[in-house]
């Protein structure tokens, strides 16, 4: 795929911090706070129940695929942000409108992977998914944390959560 030359001067603009008005309307109005492969429609997310400023919230973002869900290289991407104690808020680039599950994780140590502990492997970093589904017994499903991405800009929270 040949990416626009105005699209890679953009991606390394907000990767600076800067939002020229010359870039795509879209990208310029999401760009200060977006994560991910850059793209003309994204999701607002508050991450809720931060426990501490620690680390990065890190964000995996999940196609419509089953087989691809929460296994090894079946994301679509994984893009992290500093933590903020209480709540943190950034948001996040998706390729186009359509059907996303986001998985979150509060990455406190910045190692890049989720710690686990005891016999079982559960993770010992707060987690989260998109549409907040009940975990009592092994990962959510896929359909549980499906996100209808109908549009740019709309806004969702993810509640993490400690085991």
């Amino acid at each position: 795929m040949i990416v626009p030359k105005w699209r890679c001067i953009s991606a390394i603009a907000l990767s600076l911090g800067f939002a020229p008005a010359a870039i795509g309307t879209a990208t310029a109005h999401a760009a200060p706070a977006c994560i991910g492969p850059a793209s003309d429609t994204w999701i607002n997310l508050s991450v809720d129940r931060v426990r501490n400023s620690k680390g990065l919230i890190t964000a995996t973002l999940y196609p419509n695929e089953p087989k691809r869900f929460l296994v090894k290289n079946g994301s679509l991407y994984v893009a992290s942000t500093p933590a903020n104690v209480g709540q943190t808020r950034f948001c996040l680039f998706v390729p186009r409108p359509g059907l996303y599950a986001i998985a979150i994780y509060h990455d406190e140590d910045s190692s890049g992977k989720i710690n686990r502990g005891g016999l079982f492997g559960i993770p010992t970093e707060a987690v989260g998914f998109s549409n907040n589904p009940i975990i009592l017994f092994g990962p959510p499903s896929l359909r549980s944390v499906l996100i209808d991405v109908q549009h740019t800009n709309q806004s969702t929270t993810i509640n993490l959560k400690r085991f």
